[in-house]
């Protein structure tokens, strides 16, 4: 990553920490973490079964990209041992603020993910939701991924599905995506990914994230999306809308 790349990246970041724009509670108060953690899991239902499954109980984890920390904490809570990492210094002070008002121990480091600074075959688990599709270089934070996990680990990830609901919707009106200023924004077809993730032995591609609705946009057109869009949606069989989730979770192993 050049260094001018690097910090126009790390300066958005500090500038757009996720899901801020929709907190009402004094920043860094119980409140505030509460607020973003009930948002978050409100749109990403399938995120707070994963976080909270106890599936990584006992396990030693990596979370890349680790905002203020909402996962990091679910993490933490169902009894995994955690390492918080992020580009953003402004999130990193809010995730430790957050773990520690849950009485959590958790190693939370400002941390390029495409640099880790971590020995190989460290972690059982490297979670990135929401983080490859923002860095410079997507292809050398996969290959540090793979090298921190250890044999049988297994990497949980994010990317942007293009041929989604949700960036069609985009197009046709006219209304950006979240963060589509960010100095990167990449979207991914599933043949794409799959490319991306050949050195892995296995995956599990599911695509997830359909219609709820919006907080973040007012007016005419937002009405019109919660009214008539997400509840029209969201009557169709959703073996029908499955391919066209916006987000393609992956489960890869390391062989």
């Amino acid at each position: 990553m050049t260094n001018s790349k690097t910090h126009l990246i790390q300066q958005y970041w500090n500038e757009h920490i996720h899901d801020l724009s929709i907190a009402t509670r004094p920043i860094g108060s119980a409140d505030f973490f509460q607020e973003l953690a009930d948002y978050r899991f409100e749109k990403l239902d399938y995120l707070k079964e994963l976080l909270n499954s106890g599936g990584q109980q006992g396990k030693l984890i990596l979370e890349i990209g680790c905002g203020a920390g909402i996962d990091l904490v679910c993490l933490a809570k169902s009894g995994a041992f955690v390492y918080g990492i992020d580009f953003s210094s402004i999130a990193i002070k809010l995730a430790k603020k957050n773990c520690e008002q849950n009485g959590l121990r958790a190693n939370v480091l400002l941390m390029d993910g495409e640099t880790l600074g971590f020995n190989d075959n460290t972690f059982d688990t490297v979670y990135a939701h929401g983080v490859l599709q923002y860095t410079a270089d997507d292809k050398r934070m996969i290959a540090e991924i793979y090298r921190v996990l250890k044999p049988n680990g297994q990497a949980i990830m994010m990317f942007y599905n293009r041929c989604s609901w949700l960036n069609a919707l985009s197009h046709l009106t006219n209304v950006g995506l979240e963060h589509a200023d960010a100095p990167i924004l990449r979207k991914y077809s599933i043949n794409e990914v799959k490319q991306l993730l050949q050195p892995f032995s296995s995956l599990q591609i599911i695509p997830q994230r359909f219609p709820v609705a919006t907080r973040l946009h007012q007016g005419a057109k937002a009405r019109l999306y919660n009214d008539l869009f997400v509840k029209s949606f969201n009557w169709l069989p959703r073996s029908w809308v499955k391919p066209l989730g916006w987000h393609l979770m992956v489960f890869a192993t390391k062989a």
